[in-house]
């Protein structure tokens, strides 16, 4: 596995955790497959929180993009705002 830096792993560990973010992400960004992102989060989270984990993300459709029901796109809440155009404070 290669080196890593603490700013590295803790990013690889929060976008593991996020339920929408695909292993093949984290691939994609970091070079690291499925099972080397599990013998990361195994090494750097503590026993209970690793088998949390684990549980969570076995056989979850979003973290795998060929299980995911949909081919493109993200997901996007009803609820949140729609932006127009961006908005610079001027001094």
């Amino acid at each position: 596995m290669q080196e890593l830096s603490v700013e590295e792993i803790d990013r690889i560990i929060e976008m593991a955790w996020e339920d929408r973010t695909t292993f093949d992400a984290i691939e994609f960004q970091f070079g690291l497959k499925e099972q080397e992102v599990i013998e990361l989060m195994r090494r750097e989270m503590k026993p209970s929180s690793f088998r949390m984990w684990r549980k969570r993300v076995q056989g979850r459709s979003t973290k795998h993009a060929k299980l995911r029901n949909f081919n493109e796109g993200r997901h996007k809440s009803s609820r949140q705002k729609q932006i127009t155009h961006n908005k610079i404070s001027k001094r």
